[in-house]
């Protein structure tokens, strides 16, 4: 958490996308960070909102997930956000951003296209000793589908580009450069060969990492280039092949959905388990198992009631036949492939990290295996979710869907 940065390979970005149909409106917004903390997040809409008249349920952000830039997420064990750079850049940029898309609003046409992207690798990697490491696993499950959406004017001017797709963005890895990692390539190539300012958004990427010729899940900056290159000529070749552009409606739909919490811990395991930690130093997961063991213990003491469901509000958007899914956590990709294959709509695109950020969401087959993402998942609240907490997320959102048809 505290590995400060000494150079800057290449400029952090936010890029907001303003969306207009009859009377109403949407953004959606891509920053460079890794994650946003949920009161961050909330904080940055509401903002917006004011600045804009935009209803904050319409107003999506988005982290592309690199490791190598400022501290936004603020999750303990994992360092302090860095308040500064919020304050005086990050927030101001975005708000700034956000009204700029508004003011430029103009008639739009939307051409889709799709390619299947080997950029990610499942990173669960499953060792002989039957246990999960992170790291490269070619036979485990990750979604391949990169989509691109190109935005026109009625003359066929290029407006604006959105690439989605599923992968951490570690490809750089524990390096000291500012970087927006193999995703900054990909964004600068489709620019320059487009003419159009490129958004990002990350898909499924929870148990998905860049494929890096090391076999590992994280590399350096020279990797990070040379996977953003590969990235960046799938994208370009998917918007070449985009032919057809068409006029499409704009809908929004928002309503709370519930996910049912497990049982609490009971307070002799927590004190158990925190005894065991004793004299370990208290960063990354073990700072967060830390917490969780302490909280769980407090909320004893405080006599506090046990909760039945974790209650979120969830914002979709629907561009023509495109649905934007967004999910404050970083999702595995089984979730993914699930809501596309069960959804009506014929391009169904998950976000990870939006809108805030609760950790990891696990599909239930992998919670047995274990592993980091489904030891952060366990200790992320004083009551984690029930197991098959995916399941719940992917009726949850079908129900909503029903609402934008």
């Amino acid at each position: 958490p505290y590995t400060m940065s000494k150079s800057i390979n290449d400029e952090l970005t936010a890029t907001v996308i303003a969306l207009e149909y009859e009377n109403l409106q949407a953004l959606l917004i891509s920053a460079t960070v890794c994650l946003i903390n949920t009161f961050l997040a909330d904080k940055i809409r509401e903002m917006i909102s004011k600045e804009t008249a935009v209803p904050v349920s319409n107003i999506i952000i988005s982290a592309t997930h690199t490791h190598s830039g400022p501290n936004t997420g603020g999750a303990f064990g994992w360092g302090d956000i860095d308040e500064k750079y919020c304050s005086n850049i990050f927030i101001p940029q975005i708000i700034n951003a956000a009204k700029e898309a508004i003011l430029n609003l103009k008639p739009a046409k939307l051409g889709i296209g799709t390619i299947e992207s080997y950029v990610g690798i499942n990173r669960r990697q499953l060792k002989k000793d039957n246990k999960i490491y992170l790291g490269q696993n070619p036979y485990g499950c990750f979604d391949k589908i990169m989509t691109v959406l190109s935005f026109k004017g009625l003359d066929d001017s290029p407006i604006v580009n959105i690439i989605h797709y599923g992968a951490h963005c570690t490809a750089a890895g524990c390096n000291t450069e500012i970087t927006r990692d193999w995703a900054g390539v990909m964004i600068d190539r489709l620019e320059k060969e487009s003419e159009a300012v490129t958004a990002f958004f990350n898909g499924a990427e929870g148990d998905v990492g860049p494929r890096l010729p090391n076999g590992l899940t994280t590399g350096d900056i020279s990797y990070a280039m040379e996977l953003g290159a590969i990235a960046g000529y799938d994208a370009v070749c998917v918007y070449k092949s985009i032919k057809e552009y068409q006029y499409i409606d704009l809908k929004v739909v928002t309503d709370e959905i519930k996910i049912p919490y497990r049982p609490r811990l009971s307070l002799d395991d927590a004190e158990r388990a925190l005894d065991e930690l004793e004299g370990e130093i208290t960063v990354n997961l073990t700072g967060q198992k830390y917490k969780f063991l302490n909280d769980v213990i407090s909320a004893y003491k405080l006599n506090l009631p046990e909760k039945k469901y974790l209650v979120l509000k969830q914002t979709i958007v629907r561009i023509g036949p495109v649905v934007f899914i967004p999910f404050a956590y970083e999702v595995f990709s089984e979730i993914s492939l699930r809501l596309r294959e069960y959804s009506a709509f014929p391009y169904t695109l998950c976000l990870s990290n939006t809108n805030g950020n609760f950790g990891y969401l696990p599909s239930q087959d992998q919670i047995c295996r274990g592993g980091y993402e489904i030891e952060m998942f366990l200790s992320g609240d004083v009551q984690s979710l029930v197991d098959d907490a995916d399941n719940y997320f992917i009726s949850e959102n079908l129900r909503l869907m029903e609402k934008i048809k």
